[in-house]
């Protein structure tokens, strides 16, 4: 098989979540543990940090990888979902898997993945890992996929657990309450293995505190750590955010000897993020991981660079300013909209398309309704159709047109839109895929 005829089998053949929803999820570790094994447990031989938490877990994986780039170490980066190509969820130092490789690994490893009949994240998973260990990787950042206790991620013994926040996100998986689903999230805590909270909710910190306690795992909680404000009232969508860092913890010499930073990802959630990011880099250097101060005020300023990382928060177009984002769940829509606020402009367009597999009246409830919606359906199965979500939108006062595609709607806006407009496009994660 060539590459698209690999990545075709990868989809056809295997249980995708992008595709199926709940139905494509495989119960428990056990593919991923057989799959692993069948490849001489390549987890075991490169050190990682993990990644988890409901929103947030791509920025930070993707700060954190570009930290320790500069810092010198050879470093591999495994996320999901991909926006524009397969590859992007495996990259070492930046740099995505080879179309070469792919194909290798599905060809090496075809006929055991027809024995174990794994999911498609598992296959990607166990494939990440190969690539690190095969590339002698110095650390890995490893981004959970889903929930965190039965995600296929949680196979490995890292250098430290971190976990950016908690909210309501596929809760037909997760549960539905948010004791429920800090549980999942709480499963990838390992023993001994130090955990960065990036941010102290009471409605869950004991889920976290208790479990520390179990696993004696010591707790940081960064947002107890770390104040960070932005330091600019420039339009929230410049190309970067310039940020104001004061240590809160009482200490006779400061973590770190700088009092601010400039960021490329300039969504105001980021600052929730980073506090994660800094507490997570001191608990590294306590590990003896050499990080100089100039490697994170340089990394921080081209982490989209060093790691490729699209969709948060990103501008398109300036001319009228077009924006995406893949928030998609209500925390994440909520952050949306106070960038949106934010950012100056006359009249606000809104291409928005969502899944049929979730209950999206709350995120409904939080979009404006002083604009003008384009509704589109993503060309995934799991997409609504436009038409049936512009008909459960009008019942919370947005009005608007729908589109049978992304870029229909997004063409619509862009004839409609002013100079002085803005347009956003979100609502999923395939949606800005599409678009990017």
């Amino acid at each position: 098989m060539n590459y698209s005829e690999t990545l075709h089998y990868l989809y056809s053949r295997l249980p995708m979540f992008s595709s199926q929803g709940k139905a494509a999820i495989k119960p428990g570790l056990q593919n991923t543990v057989r799959f692993c094994k069948e490849l001489g447990n390549p987890q075991e031989k490169f050190k990682s940090v993990h990644i988890g938490g409901t929103n947030g877990k791509g920025s930070t994986s993707h700060m954190l990888a570009a930290v320790l780039q500069s810092a010198g170490y050879k470093t591999g980066l495994y996320t999901s979902p991909h926006l524009r190509d397969f590859r992007e969820r495996i990259r070492i130092d930046g740099k995505m898997i080879s179309e070469k490789e792919v194909i290798q690994f599905v060809k090496d490893h075809q006929q055991y993945i027809e024995e174990l009949e794994p999911s498609f994240f598992e296959v990607t998973v166990a494939m990440a890992f190969e690539h690190f260990a095969v590339n002698q990787v110095d650390i890995a950042i490893i981004e959970v996929g889903l929930g965190g206790r039965l995600d296929s991620t949680n196979v490995i013994n890292p250098e430290l657990s971190v976990i950016s926040n908690i909210g309501y996100d596929h809760m037909n998986i997760l549960g539905n309450s948010l004791n429920e689903i800090a549980a999942e999230k709480a499963g990838i805590i390992k023993q001994g293995v130090p955990l960065v909270i990036s941010q102290r909710q009471k409605d869950v910190e004991d889920i976290f505190v208790n479990r520390a306690l179990e696993m004696h795992s010591d707790l940081t909680f960064a947002s107890d750590e770390w104040e960070i404000l932005r330091s600019s009232t420039q339009n929230i969508s410049t190309d970067f955010l310039k940020l104001e860092i004061r240590q809160k913890t009482n200490t006779s010499s400061p973590v770190f000897n700088f009092g601010s930073l400039e960021l490329d990802l300039t969504g105001s959630y980021q600052l929730k993020n980073l506090a994660g990011v800094l507490s997570a880099i001191k608990q590294l250097r306590l590990k003896g991981y050499q990080i100089d101060d100039l490697d994170v005020i340089s990394a921080l300023k081209e982490v989209k660079t060093l790691t490729g990382l699209m969709g948060r928060w990103q501008t398109l177009d300036k001319d009228p300013l077009i924006i995406c984002d893949t928030g998609h769940n209500e925390d994440g829509i909520r952050e949306v909209m106070k960038n949106i606020n934010l950012t100056p402009h006359q009249d606000l367009h809104m291409v928005i398309g969502m899944v049929k597999d979730k209950d999206i009246s709350k995120i409904l409830t939080l979009l404006p309704q002083k604009a003008f919606y384009y509704f589109c359906q993503p060309d995934i199965p799991r997409a609504k159709p436009a038409n049936e979500l512009q008909l459960e939108a009008q019942e919370f006062g947005l009005k608007g047109e729908y589109y049978t595609s992304v870029n229909a709607a997004l063409d619509a806006a862009k004839a409609n839109a002013g100079n002085n407009d803005l347009i956003f496009i979100g609502g999923s994660t395939f949606v800005v895929a599409e678009i990017i």
